[in-house]
């Protein structure tokens, strides 16, 4: 089953068309990556189904449950995306230093209200994370960089969505810290999350992606199979370094 269906989207920031005709499927129990240079539109297309993008064009359809109508997200403003089971992590980690770890991650359950579920939900981001457990008490501007992705990756994952966005979780980490933190991703997803993952780390997101999307100043120039956009040439050329 389609997930998200993204047809024709085009996006403008004041006068300037960055995103011209986007067309992209999320199906359901993937990790797709989207990948590409700074500046290729990656955050872009993230920010449209976020509800984050005013001038923009096209169609973005949800489909929550098999069987159900698909629905547009046009229009809707980013509370009502969380409401119909779509999580961002953003770029830049973004977490509230001033809070706990714990606080944190409680405001990710912010639209729910069954107190039981949150409580088994954050329980169960300790286990996927558990430094953030061992530090739930601590102030989250205290964390390294590593500890704070985690903790947006975690954050993201308290609203229990059926689709969970990730833009660029890697950026600013050692190597060491990207291999656990995509190591987390497959976990997730294995554990029954559809992930769209936007990336610049090209040998790790591929690595993971059951489909892959590469961007060019707005446009879609590749698409396949992660595996095998691993093995492309113009892609080893491009972004793994020949």
């Amino acid at each position: 089953m389609s997930l998200l269906t993204l047809s024709d989207i085009r996006v403008r920031y004041g006068s300037v068309e960055v995103l011209h005709g986007i067309n992209l499927r999320v199906e359901e129990g993937e990790i797709v990556t989207i990948l590409g240079a700074n500046g290729a539109g990656k955050s872009s297309i993230i920010r449209s189904i976020a509800g984050l993008n005013k001038t923009i064009s096209g169609e973005i359809l949800f489909t929550r449950h098999e069987g159900e109508e698909p629905v547009s997200l046009m229009g809707l403003k980013p509370e009502g995306m969380v409401r119909k089971g779509i999580s961002l992590s953003p770029e830049g980690r973004r977490i509230l230093p001033h809070l706990s770890v714990e606080e944190n991650l409680y405001l990710g359950a912010y639209s729910r209200k069954e107190k039981d579920e949150i409580a088994a939900d954050l329980e169960w981001v300790y286990t996927l994370f558990p430094r953030l457990k061992e530090r739930s008490w601590q102030k989250g501007g205290t964390l390294s960089g590593g500890e704070q992705q985690m903790l947006a990756v975690g954050r993201a994952l308290m609203s229990r969505p059926d689709l969970l966005m990730l833009d660029e979780p890697s950026l600013g980490l050692a190597p060491l810290l990207v291999r656990e933190i995509f190591e987390i991703i497959k976990r997730i997803n294995a554990e029954g999350k559809t992930v769209l993952l936007v990336e610049q780390n090209a040998f790790a997101a591929l690595s993971v992606a059951h489909y892959a999307y590469i961007l060019e100043v707005g446009r879609v120039v590749l698409e396949g199979p992660g595996r095998e956009l691993l093995e492309n040439p113009k892609v080893k050329e491009a972004y793994l370094g020949g």
